[in-house]
């Protein structure tokens, strides 16, 4: 399963909203790069994929791919826009490391 905070749901609503993309879902996708050797991918989709593992969680649509989801499991997707705010940022509970920009992490 792959999650949703409150605050994540509410930036998603806002965004699909402003770029009139109701019916997009939110596409996560884990590659190798970054400093700690994986990478998080997320953009707005469409199109559904045959090996897609489609999630939804207070009312978010999450799909990734099988690989992708090996690493991404349990999974809880959160946005923050504080002053040290990143934006969307990953809790990921199978990373046993991540760098310092949150950008990548390692299993």
């Amino acid at each position: 399963m792959l999650f949703v905070s409150d605050t994540a749901k509410s930036k998603i609503d806002e965004i699909k909203l402003s770029e009139n993309k109701p019916d997009a879902f939110v596409r996560v996708t884990v590659s190798g790069g970054g400093c700690s050797g994986l990478s998080y991918k997320m953009d707005f989709d469409t199109e559904l994929k045959p090996e897609d593992q489609v999630f939804e969680d207070k009312g978010i649509k999450l799909v990734t791919d099988l690989r992708s989801f090996l690493y991404i499991c349990n999974t809880t997707l959160d946005f923050s826009d504080g002053l040290n705010g990143k934006g969307f940022e990953f809790k990921n509970p199978n990373a046993t490391r991540t760098c310092a920009c949150g950008e990548s992490f390692a299993v």
